[in-house]
């Protein structure tokens, strides 16, 4: 009997052209899905031909790897990889891998991890992004797991892997158990924030200067060659200057109520739970919750005014203008992305290899751009780079932006168009550059109504104190303090 290289539950679209991609490499592959006839069509026809083999059953799928056995599953998030994992470990044996690579949360892969390894086996989490054509033709993928299972798996994932202009495979060990998915889950993160903003600036294009899709077109075209360049700025271009048969713009005819899968969500609960102001992305989430009360939003146009004036001013340099305020919020956005992934790491004990990371975001995924080589660059020369605005590079870029990022965020409020995504980013900058908040008014507040205890600044870090401000209340203070 044939021992194949790599076996695949899932046939999908991105199992599909996963397991096509593989094959391209010169790798065998073994695949099965649940419904078996998805098997019978995948063979007879995308298949048809290549070396790969058709299995029946979790048995069979099996006892066609070769020893390690690498098994990955594109299944949906949740309930249904657990149940593969299930049918998986009976079949399998010590050393065995089994690979998770769908959008699991990575508390998920957490669990997991520990399960799989218990059953004497290796569990990888592995983010891939990069969407059907990523699959196909190169995704970056973000592995993370029982770090003794990626040697079996390096030459695979990586020749699969999108590769940078230099040739890098877009893929490298992240971490343990969850960093994989964690890491996946900062990307999507960021990919809402970026897509955010986006929108923003072809708001304050459209409803702010009254351009035209055409002109708008332009205008991402000329963005698209300079330091914008990136996917989510070319398919933008792409997508305004788009008709169907009829001569219509197609974006013109989609309803404005946006979709999500809660990617994004978990990257705000998880900037929550570990005391991050991940501040924009937590804002692209909301405004994709207000767009879907669309009909909420359509009754309050009727009985809510806003300031009722028109841009007046020179819109060729307010398009200049928002092209700056764009990447000046885009490198704090991934600022606050590696802020989450750096207190992320110390909670949960990952080496996560910063550099790395930005490398495997240059290629494949969704949010890739020439801008990531620059963060490539800023964590090579600095390891411990505790911020992205506290390097050299980004610290000039938003300082030689700042006067075109304030005017857009001016004239966004006098016109009444909201951009909340590129103006939390400037309240975030300044917020982060000032050195004393008014927190101190907020812990007297505190201390006030509920004898939460305050620190001084004449006093050590670590003192406690509680002010009785009324002269009726006790010496009792409250015992838990969180910063």
């Amino acid at each position: 009997m044939s021992q194949y290289d790599f076996g695949l539950i899932g046939l999908a679209v991105m199992g599909e052209n996963l397991v096509l991609n593989v094959e391209s490499k010169g790798f065998s592959v073994a695949v099965f899905n649940r419904t078996t006839s998805k098997v019978d069509a995948f063979m007879e026809g995308r298949a048809k031909g290549k070396n790969i083999k058709g299995c029946q059953s979790i048995e069979e799928l099996v006892a066609s790897l070769k020893r390690p056995r690498k098994v990955m599953i594109l299944v949906k998030a949740g309930l249904a990889v657990d149940s593969f994992i299930d049918m998986l470990i009976p079949h399998l044996e010590k050393g065995d891998i089994i690979i998770d690579g769908g959008n699991s949360h990575f508390p998920d892969t957490i669990r997991r991890t520990m399960v799989v390894e218990d059953a004497g086996l290796f569990y990888i989490g592995t983010g891939v992004s990069g969407g059907e054509e990523g699959a196909l033709k190169g995704p970056s993928l973000m592995p993370g797991g029982s770090p003794e299972a990626w040697p079996h798996v390096k030459e695979i994932f990586q020749k699969v892997a999108a590769k940078t202009d230099a040739g890098e495979p877009c893929c490298d060990w992240v971490g343990e158990n969850g960093a994989g998915h964690f890491v996946k889950m900062v990307h999507n993160g960021i990919e809402y924030g970026d897509m955010q903003m986006i929108t923003e600036t072809y708001q304050m294009m459209k409803a702010g200067l009254g351009m035209s899709n055409e002109a708008m077109h332009e205008a991402f075209t000329r963005w698209n060659e300079g330091k914008l360049d990136s996917y989510l700025i070319e398919i933008t271009r792409d997508i305004l200057g788009y008709k169907d048969e009829e001569g219509n713009a197609t974006v013109d005819l989609i309803l404005d109520t946006a979709g999500q899968k809660g990617t994004g969500k978990w990257t705000a609960i998880a900037a929550l739970d570990e005391g991050m102001p991940l501040t924009l992305i937590g804002e692209a989430v909301f405004a994709r919750c207000l767009s879907a009360i669309k009909e909420e939003r359509v009754a309050a146009s009727k009985e809510l005014a806003g300031p009722g004036i028109s841009f007046d001013g020179d819109k060729a340099q307010f398009v200049a203008d928002l092209e700056e305020a764009l990447y000046a919020s885009k490198i704090v956005s991934y600022a606050q992305g590696y802020q989450l992934m750096r207190a992320a790491a110390e909670s949960y004990k990952w080496h996560l290899n910063y550099g790395g990371i930005a490398l495997m975001w240059r290629g494949g995924c969704i949010i890739r751009s020439a801008f990531l080589g620059k963060i490539k660059e800023a964590f090579d020369k600095n390891t411990d780079l505790i911020n992205l605005l506290l390097d050299p590079f980004f610290k000039e870029e938003v300082m030689k932006a700042m006067p075109a990022w304030r005017r857009v965020v001016k004239t966004a409020v006098e016109l009444g168009i909201p951009i909340p995504a590129i103006s939390s980013a400037l309240a975030f900058y300044d917020g982060y550059r000032t050195a004393r908040l008014p927190a101190n008014l907020l812990q007297a507040q505190r201390d006030y109504f509920g004898a939460h205890t305050y620190e001084r600044l004449d006093k050590p870090r670590g003192e406690f104190f509680h002010t009785n401000w009324t002269g009726c209340g006790g010496s009792t203070s409250a015992s838990t303090y969180v910063v």
